[in-house]
């Protein structure tokens, strides 16, 4: 794997690092205008029919691009409506059709064209196609630059829970252009810093200090301190993605906050909280767990919580919550085990862990304390 990234703020045109899994490993790109790079990226796409997947925000923007790096190949597009609320598998069984009129062989791609909707989304559809085709992610959004894009997790929400349906399933390569997120709201820009802080969170002490010297640049997008922020987290996740690639250990840890997150994002109704403020929310739950059972230093919750407000997350429960049914929902997370829940939660800042043991009672206190 890349060695890591640099901690001044200058980056190369395109920095290349490596997800090793043997004969299944595959590059990730950053830099900017790579959509406009297909002779790096077109070199991924083995066969001749392409299906690219995009919705009605990103389509109108770079589909055009995309779709120009593929001439000669047989092509499609399939343009989804936006939001988390569209992770059905009625619009999967739409990208399956779009294949099957595309008449894509074994050797078809699906690229997705998106943030983490479409790329789960998407690469599911690629899993599910003849089982199994080639799919490559091109993330415009940085939550799915520096997460969903990376490690071959796919999937589809049901209204029971989010990402019950999905697959392991690695894409060929990942081709993160760092333009594309000139275009992104502020909120979702805000939203995928809450991935970034995580990277620090759960194993990288030093990280977690450079974020925090960095806020308020990363706050204001400056272009060297995101690159920066973007090649360091794919490094982490791609180190620990080759290490446990199926989550049988290490890898459960990048779901700090998750449990909480995912159980907050089902109670509100998808969409109405961003996964990454969801995400926020559910860390600083976790870390003030941690702290109420006597496993990590209160002040690290408090630098965590303090880092989050700077980069403009929210750490707060909706008013409003049901501490009840959030833990009910909890149970439906996929890392627990016999109906036992698994929560990540930490020793402090750079030291995530397994626990399997926590009693509901304290779960439900610290939901009821916010």
């Amino acid at each position: 794997m890349a060695s890591r990234p640099g901690t001044g703020r200058r980056m190369s045109a395109v920095r290349e690092l490596d997800v090793a899994l043997g004969a299944r490993s595959y590059p990730i790109w950053i830099g900017r205008n790579l959509l406009q790079d297909a002779a790096r990226w077109r070199r991924a796409i083995r066969g001749r029919h392409v299906l690219v997947v995009s919705n009605t925000t990103v389509a109108p923007l770079y589909l055009d691009a995309v779709l120009a790096g593929l001439s000669g190949l047989q092509q499609a597009s399939l343009v989804l409506p936006d939001g988390e609320q569209h992770k059905t598998l009625d619009r999967c069984a739409e990208a399956l059709g779009a294949l099957a009129t595309l008449k894509a062989n074994r050797d078809a791609c699906v690229i997705a064209l998106g943030g983490g909707v479409i790329g789960d989304l998407a690469g599911f559809a690629a899993a599910c196609w003849m089982r199994g085709v080639d799919f490559l992610q091109i993330p415009t959004t940085l939550l799915a630059q520096v997460d969903s894009s990376v490690g071959g997790k796919t999937g589809v929400n049901l209204p029971a829970g989010k990402n019950l349906v999905g697959a392991f399933h690695q894409p060929r390569a990942v081709v993160i252009d760092t333009g594309t997120l000139a275009t992104l709201p502020e909120r979702e820009y805000r939203s995928g810093l809450a991935e970034v802080v995580k990277y620090g969170a759960i194993g990288d002490a030093e990280f977690f200090d450079w974020l925090e010297r960095e806020a308020d640049a990363l706050a204001a997008r400056d272009s060297d301190a995101v690159a920066e922020a973007i090649a360091r987290s794919c490094l982490h996740k791609a180190g620990v993605v080759a290490r446990d690639e199926r989550e049988d250990g290490e890898r459960a840890l990048l779901n700090f906050g998750h449990t909480f997150g995912h159980a907050l994002e089902t109670a509100s109704g998808y969409g109405q909280l961003l996964h990454g403020e969801a995400v926020a929310i559910g860390m600083r739950l976790a870390a003030r767990l941690s702290s109420d059972l006597g496993r990590a230093p209160a002040a690290d919750a408090d630098r965590l919580a303090t880092l989050m407000q700077r980069l403009g997350l929210p750490v707060d429960l909706p008013a409003g919550s049901d501490a009840d049914a959030l833990l009910q929902l909890m149970y439906l997370d996929k890392k627990n085990l016999s109906g036992c829940l698994r929560l990540i939660l930490w020793r402090g800042i750079g030291a995530a862990e397994i626990v399997p043991d926590v009693t509901d009672a304290a779960i439900l206190q610290r939901l009821r304390s916010g």
